[in-house]
């Protein structure tokens, strides 16, 4: 959520700024909520102190007086609670509208409609060569046994799958292998809620904008998360944080579930696009310095990048285009791994830095040396997310007869095991 006194003072790039990200907010219509609402809210203030000052002349009037400064006080009450109605109406509207406004991408995010247009900053990696013809994860992981699809569709429908044997195994292992690696560097590990209350998914984002991509549980008022994010970021919502704790480094790994709406025919088979996956997310929580915010950026970035280098997965960078940007997103670099049987890289992990947005909607925040309180800024990115993952890692170490090579770094966590082979 922006600060009103921020659209009022920067209309034009607030409007700017959504038109970039391809949403659309009625500002005029906010602003004419704001000015209805201050004006409301100023006069019930003026009431409100006219009457407590009338209330306490009372005792000392004459008696003659007493009936006259009553008969004030009842009008003023009588006066404001006309007003209760209007007010309580006109700032469920204004909250309604700020949810819905975008915060403008950083001044140096390229402008663009949609993913297309997202710019390559990086490549690291050798895309591999086979000397056969190689085969898709799902044909891979069905012919080794590890992935069994038409089980899972069974038990739960489309864009389902069960990994079995070493597929389980694989999947846990490069989640453990991740897991260590951040804990090793200073990120506590956290145990979360995956179903949670409305208000959580609002502090973070994701209502009421992205409502449709998430399962929701009307009996009892819960979303599951499509990311340990919502959970870690809300940990210290409403609370006052003390400068010296931050940044607040925290990673949890947990369960995620997206209703992949809008996708209707698109990656249907395999392990690309799923309702249920295993997911590490890293998040800062940080004071509100820009320069510093870039630096954890790049932290969080780096984190990513490194456990792919160990995993030897070939990828790009990309600097995310202002149309392919979420709403509270100032700023995005994806991680795309490149996948054969796609022919492409595709995304893998999501950097985000937020600043203030996240946090002045879950009303986070800190005290600084000297006292004053000033809102938290925010930072997430993917560490790894399963069993996408689990894509590259089939296709580009694949052999000949079948079977997989596992990488070096993930053989302590297969208790030695160096190939995947079928067990027929």
């Amino acid at each position: 959520m922006l600060d009103i006194k921020f659209i009022r003072d920067n209309t034009e790039l607030v409007a700017k700024g959504a038109k970039e990200k391809n949403l659309k907010v009625d500002l005029a219509q906010l602003l004419t909520l704001d000015g209805t609402l201050r004006t409301l809210q100023t006069e019930t203030e003026a009431l409100q102190a006219e009457r407590n000052r009338l209330s306490k002349t009372i005792a000392q009037a004459a008696a003659a007086d007493r009936d006259a400064l009553k008969a004030q006080v009842q009008g003023i009450k009588r006066r404001m609670d006309e007003m209760a109605g209007p007010l309580v109406a006109a700032k469920a509207a204004f909250d309604a509208l700020m949810l819905l406004v975008p915060a403008p991408a950083r001044a140096d995010v390229p402008v663009g409609r949609d993913d297309t247009e997202n710019v390559e900053v990086k490549r690291w990696g050798t895309i591999p060569k086979f000397d056969f013809e190689p085969l898709d994860h799902a044909i891979v992981g069905e012919n080794l046994g590890i992935v069994d699809f038409a089980r899972g569709v069974k038990l739960a429908g489309s864009r389902s799958y069960i990994l079995k044997g070493d597929g389980a195994r694989l999947e846990q292992a490069v989640l453990r292998f991740t897991f260590d690696k951040l804990c090793g560097r200073g990120y506590t590990p956290m145990t979360v809620p995956v179903l949670v209350k409305e208000e959580a998914m609002i502090g973070t984002g994701y209502f009421p904008t992205g409502r449709d991509q998430a399962y929701y549980v009307e009996k009892d008022e819960r979303a599951l998360v499509g990311t340990a994010e919502v959970s870690l970021t809300s940990y210290y919502s409403g609370e006052i944080l003390l400068e010296a704790d931050l940044p607040c480094r925290i990673m949890a790994w947990s369960s995620c579930f997206r209703r992949e709406a809008g996708t209707y025919g698109k990656d249907t088979k395999g392990l690309y696009r799923v309702h249920q996956f295993q997911k590490i997310e890293q998040v800062i929580i940080a004071p509100a310095d820009a320069e510093l915010s870039e630096k954890l950026h790049d932290e969080l970035l780096k984190n990513a990048e490194d456990v792919l280098q160990e995993l030897g997965l070939a990828y790009r960078v990309v600097y995310v285009c202002t149309g392919d940007l979420g709403q509270g997103q100032l700023r995005k670099h994806d991680i795309e791994t490149w996948m054969p049987s796609r022919k492409a890289y595709s995304e893998t992990h999501s950097c985000s830095t937020f600043h203030d947005f996240q946090a002045r909607r879950l009303q986070m925040r800190y005290r600084t040396k000297s006292g004053e309180v000033k809102t938290c800024y925010t930072l997430n990115n993917t560490a790894i997310a399963t069993p996408r993952v689990m894509i590259p890692l089939l296709e580009c170490f694949q052999r000949a007869d079948g079977s997989v090579q596992i990488p070096e770094v993930l053989v302590p966590y297969m208790q030695g095991q160096k190939i995947i082979k079928s067990r027929t």
